[in-house]
């Protein structure tokens, strides 16, 4: 099998048994989104939806959640995992949506990487799911289930794992894929029980016998 026909077949099937797939994030406007994902590095999205609509109702718009104190932002996202350096990139990002981008949230990978807390994993979610643009974002979850398909032959870092993805993957399924990706290793491709049993590219996966 070449790896592009192992591409091929894992479309064909993510597209037949997970034709709806999208972010689990909980949100009404690219603002929210933005916040939601930053909170969500090295944390649950469960967890995220849980503290999300407190804070949102306390700080609707950029503007609020920049003049928002330190403590006020804290009390709100204080479950969260490091919640001390996530509340001053949260403020800071406010202040820059505020201050240079007419509290908009931009639509540009370069713009995007110049908020605080937006690195190109996050750049790259914002850009696929509010924007529908091919962007990959690269997850830990991405990471390991796009090596344990054998999509990834030879990456060691999740640039090479994006550029890889977005090399074989159609332009149109690439938004798509992230999130079957993501959702395949959060209920499927477990980091360290794996369910082979109930997956549906077993009989193609190189490290299902493993």
């Amino acid at each position: 099998m070449t790896l592009q026909q192992r591409y091929d077949i894992c479309i064909e099937r993510f597209g037949e048994y997970m034709p709806e797939a999208h972010t689990e994030l909980v949100y009404t406007s690219p603002y929210q989104l933005l916040v939601a994902v930053i909170l969500s590095a090295q944390c649950t999205d469960k967890r995220v939806n849980l503290i999300t609509p407190a804070l949102f109702e306390a700080f609707p718009t950029p503007a609020a959640l920049a003049e928002a104190s330190t403590e006020e932002v804290f009390d709100k996202i204080r479950s969260v995992s490091y919640p001390n350096n996530k509340t001053r990139l949260l403020r800071a990002m406010a202040r820059r949506l505020v201050d240079e981008f007419d509290s908009q949230v931009p639509d540009d990978m370069d713009a995007l990487l110049s908020l605080p807390g937006v690195g190109r994993k996050t750049a790259n979610v914002i850009l696929s799911v509010l924007f529908d643009r091919p962007a990959m974002a690269v997850d830990t979850h991405v990471f390991r289930v796009a090596a344990r398909l054998g999509l990834t032959p030879g990456c060691k870092t999740p640039l090479d794992t994006e550029r890889t993805l977005v090399k074989h993957i159609p332009e149109q399924h690439v938004a798509t894929a992230h999130h079957w990706l993501i959702l395949h290793g959060r209920y499927v491709c477990k980091a360290r029980k794996p369910l082979c049993g109930d997956c549906f590219l077993c009989d193609i996966c190189p490290s299902a016998t493993k």
